[in-house]
């Protein structure tokens, strides 16, 4: 049977999106109008503006703009408030680009002329502050590499600029995406501090990247740009109540990229939506092609198309009792409504988890002291992974929230990546966890494997670090699969997803399924902001 193409998936989904419109929820209403702690002043940019920013999509966006209703200077600016009016209780956005507008300006002077350039053009976009921008810091949250930014952009962030997308600033992070301390507390750095949930504030976001899935939540962005070794994509996504996805490798390039591992490190997409997501992704990976009418819709609900559904889909759940019955609850819901839209559900477990936990790290040691030397020699500041360690050692603030830098330490001391140990290692890891994922689905006829993305968010406590022990990420993150996190539904206040997983450079499947998912559940919910949920705080 021959695969659909992004292309054609993603006019499905915009399709689908400009005929039935991003519905406004009752949660979404109280926070428009100030409940919970949102400030007025931040809600009454989606008035001015006529829609609701937490709900709208890009190809609504870019209708607008099309017809002249919108602009994408009107758009920025919209986000530039919320972000000042916001951002101070949750701490998720670092710095913003001084020429945003700017660039905006610039993107409604090609709507004008009918000259656009895709998609995310005039489309306000923030960056893990660990993708290399050359006129913007780029630190991996480290005062190591605050001085002077790169000399060059990043592979991805060239590409949407070439998109006409408005790089709007930089999120904050778990410093170093969590690969410096060996109990880290995820979301905090010693450039940007502590990033908190916004549906419970005093909840963590999770790693690494946090700043990216809390500003999505909050809606300061359209779209935000993560990267994931194992989890830093799909994990932020389900805390924070949003979509990831974490692409299968390489097919966004790492070029510019602060590394753990090449053999698993990518960037990928984060937004409120599928759509979104997709539309992003087609960019990253360098699918979108400037002027495509189906990406760039003249008239709202005109567009021809299907958008996918669930009936004859097979899906094998990966149930994970270990994050607790609450969220197993989540998932026996989220099995019933696939069910009722004419899915196949299947109970499944994938084999070899254990050996793959048990070599991945000692892997992923080797190929960070490899990695991080060959990034910090293109950089000002220490110059390699020692030098790295004596800096932290040497600048109290690199230790205020935790002290450590185990993880440096191994590295530092950990066998190279010509040692015939390892090689073995990282053999076996990539035979088996593809093994993982293929032979389950295979055994079971699988469209997808679905599992729960995240426990309730922990709460944030430095002391303690960090409490999450969530294995579902791994498989696809070491076989180099992709994965997409959806919201599932919610623990009392704070988001679940629900991880779906494929085979190697299914990512135009696993989105669209997970655009059928995401019709189904219906789970997402405007944050309130919540000064705590008042319940265990080892949750």
């Amino acid at each position: 049977m021959r695969k659909p193409s992004l292309a054609t998936l993603v006019a499905a989904l915009v399709a689908g999106s400009l005929c039935a419109g991003a519905p406004r929820t009752p949660a979404a209403a109280e926070a428009a109008d100030g409940g919970g702690g949102i400030p007025l002043s931040a809600a009454a940019s989606s008035a001015e503006l006529g829609f609701d920013l937490d709900t709208v999509t890009i190809p609504e966006l870019q209708a607008r703009m099309a017809n002249g209703s919108l602009t994408s200077s009107a758009l920025t600016t919209a986000y530039l408030r919320r972000i000042k009016a916001i951002d101070p209780t949750i701490h998720a956005v670092l710095r913003t680009d001084p020429t945003a507008l700017r660039q905006a300006a610039a993107s409604d002077v090609r709507h004008r002329r009918g000259q656009t350039r895709g998609p995310l053009d005039g489309v306000p976009v923030l960056l893990k502050d660990n993708v290399n921008t050359r006129d913007l810091p780029t630190t991996a949250g480290s005062l190591a590499l605050a001085g002077s930014p790169p000399e060059t952009d990043a592979a991805l962030v060239t590409r949407l600029r070439d998109a006409g997308a408005v790089i709007l600033g930089k999120t904050n992070l778990s410093e170093w995406a969590n690969f410096r301390a060996a109990k880290p507390t995820s979301g905090w750095s010693a450039v940007g501090g502590q990033t908190n949930n916004p549906y419970v504030l005093d909840r963590n976001p999770c790693g690494s990247s946090a700043g990216s899935g809390a500003a999505l939540a909050a809606s300061l962005a359209q779209v935000a740009i993560g990267t994931e070794t194992d989890g830093s994509i799909v994990c932020p996504a389900g805390m924070n109540g949003v979509v990831g996805h974490k692409p299968s490798l390489g097919l966004v390039s790492q070029s510019g990229v602060v590394p753990i591992s090449a053999e698993q490190d990518t960037a990928g997409p984060m937004a409120r939506n599928v759509i979104d997501t997709a539309l992003t992704f087609s960019v990253l990976s360098g699918t979108a092609r400037p002027g495509d009418p189906a990406a760039l819709p003249k008239t709202p609900g005109k567009t021809p198309g299907k958008t996918p559904g669930l009936r004859g889909k097979r899906i094998g759940l990966w149930r994970l009792p270990s994050l607790g019955p609450e969220v197993d609850a989540v998932m026996t819901r989220t099995a019933k409504r696939l069910r009722t839209a004419g899915a196949e559900v299947v109970e499944v477990t994938p084999p070899y988890q254990d050996r793959l936990a048990e070599l991945e790290f000692p892997a992923l040691l080797s190929e960070f002291h490899r990695d991080i030397d060959a990034y910090l020699a293109t950089r000002e500041g220490p110059r390699d992974l020692a030098e790295l360690i004596e800096f932290n050692r040497a600048h109290p603030a690199e230790q205020s929230c935790f002290a450590g830098q185990e993880l440096f330490e191994r590295a530092l001391a950990a066998p190279p990546t010509t040692d015939p140990e390892y090689r073995a290692m990282r053999a076996e890891l990539k035979d088996l966890s593809r093994r993982s994922i293929d032979e389950t689905m295979a055994t079971h006829h699988l469209d997808a494997i679905a599992s729960p993305t995240n426990p309730p968010a922990w709460t944030t406590d430095c002391a303690r670090g960090d409490n999450d022990v969530i294995p579902s990420s791994t498989p696809a993150a070491v076989a180099g699969y992709p994965s997409l996190s959806v919201p599932a539904g919610f623990v009392d206040e704070l988001p679940v997803g629900v991880l779906l997983m494929a085979g190697d450079q299914e990512d135009t499947e696993l989105l669209s399924l997970g655009a059928a998912v995401e019709h189904r559940l219906h789970a997402w919910r405007a944050p309130r902001y919540l000064p705590s949920a008042g319940t265990d705080a080892s949750r």
